[in-house]
């Protein structure tokens, strides 16, 4: 049972960004302190990465834990309408595998940084994940995934 009636929850819902989102910006300001210069969600690639960095040929996505199905104590399934929410946020699983492997295809490195690595019980230290990322964009040409910790 929900907690809040279907209009405010429609209200709610709807008023969830995609992009710009709070841990979006506070990579990219974060970033852009560094001295690294970046591009937003470029049309032109596979799901529009958050920040591109042509330079390293190097995306990232920041991921938020429900919307893309992430293994950690932030995703729960919703306990109501569970057809509907199973199926778009397995859609949304889908999509991002293929338009990581489409990014892959065409030389590209990526970055995926989930929300629990920045919020929660489990968090990162916000100075040392944002090192994790410039390291990464400097050095390294895997694919790396970050989340949070698994224990404190």
């Amino acid at each position: 049972m929900d907690i809040v009636d279907k209009t405010t929850r429609s209200r709610m819902m709807s008023g969830i960004k995609g992009k710009n989102t709070r841990p979006e910006m506070m990579i990219r300001q974060a970033l852009f302190a560094e001295g690294f210069r970046y591009r937003l969600h470029v049309k032109t690639l596979a799901g529009k990465p958050d920040l591109v960095f042509p330079k390293f040929k190097k995306v990232i996505f920041v991921h938020g834990c429900f919307w893309h199905r992430h293994d950690c104590h932030l995703f729960k399934w919703p306990s109501t309408r569970i057809e509907f929410w199973k199926h778009k946020i397995n859609k949304n699983v889908c999509v991002d595998s293929k338009n990581i492997q489409s990014l892959k295809d065409d030389g590209w490195t990526i970055l995926t940084v989930w929300e629990c690595s920045m919020k929660g019980k489990h968090k990162l230290n916000f100075n040392e994940l944002i090192k994790m990322i410039s390291d990464w964009l400097l050095t390294s040409n895997i694919d790396l995934v970050i989340s949070g910790k698994e224990k404190d």
